[in-house]
């Protein structure tokens, strides 16, 4: 059989097969199937105002057998330096704003225009969002995720909570200790109870990267930026949201 050599014919077999188009039905249960997952955050959050959530990352280590030491500490067990020197370090405004510092976004944004990020602007509620629900790294997708849902934890849990969540769920070791308790433990081997302003300013130097900063032995930069949280800390312009241990 011979193949036609009309251009026109050939068209018109071309326009006369059926598109190859997903079913409309297809469509809207996968349009269902990602905003179910989407919405998974805002259902889960109201549940966290109790118990002891662990972060994604720390699923991650487990389900790839590398270690995760964490011991739940109340909020309350906690020496009042420790929460102190954490928000001067990561989040000055955490009792002012709601979730995210709009002011702190928009000086990043304006650093990225210009090709110079040298620091974040996550909140640590926004930092409580990406831990417990989402991914780690930079990512524009994970960022217009996590914005919404900082405003949404903020909103469910308090101020009190979400920080107590912080303390337990941040890696603050190099060997796979989250959570204060355990970073505390191996970095001066005692609990966070018991930590003083100093110990307290190390422990808050060594975020976000336990891995390349240690409060064990910590090296000039570690202690310049302790002194300069120990000194924020004790600022009495900040604020305490979160009622300290007496």
């Amino acid at each position: 059989m011979e193949m036609s050599d009309n251009p026109d014919r050939s068209s018109a077999l071309i326009a006369a097969q059926p598109e190859r188009r997903l079913p409309l039905r297809t469509v809207r249960t996968i349009l269902l199937i990602v905003v179910l997952v989407l919405l998974v955050p805002y259902v889960l959050t109201p549940f966290y105002a109790m118990g002891h959530p662990v972060s994604t990352l720390m699923l991650w280590r487990s389900l790839t057998g590398r270690p995760v030491e964490r011991r739940w500490i109340d909020l309350s067990a906690i020496s009042p330096y420790l929460p102190r020197s954490v928000a001067a370090a990561e989040d000055a405004k955490f009792c002012s704003h709601h979730g995210i510092d709009w002011g702190a976004l928009r000086e990043v944004m304006d650093d990225a225009e210009d090709g110079e990020v040298t620091r974040g602007g996550s909140t640590i509620t926004q930092q409580v969002a990406k831990n417990l629900f989402l991914w780690p790294g930079r990512s524009f997708v994970r960022k217009a995720l996590e914005l919404p849902l900082a405003l949404w934890i903020d909103l469910v849990l308090g101020k009190r909570r979400i920080l107590e969540i912080y303390l337990n769920i941040a890696e603050l070791g190099p060997s796979g200790q989250f959570g204060v308790e355990a970073g505390v433990n191996y970095a001066f081997g005692r609990s966070a109870a018991g930590l003083g302003p100093r110990e307290a300013a190390l422990m808050a130097s060594i975020l976000p990267n336990p891995v390349r900063r240690s409060a064990r032995n910590p090296g000039p930069g570690v202690r310049r930026l302790s002194a300069t949280y120990m000194v924020r800390a004790q600022a009495s312009g900040l604020q305490t949201c979160w009622g300290e241990r007496r």
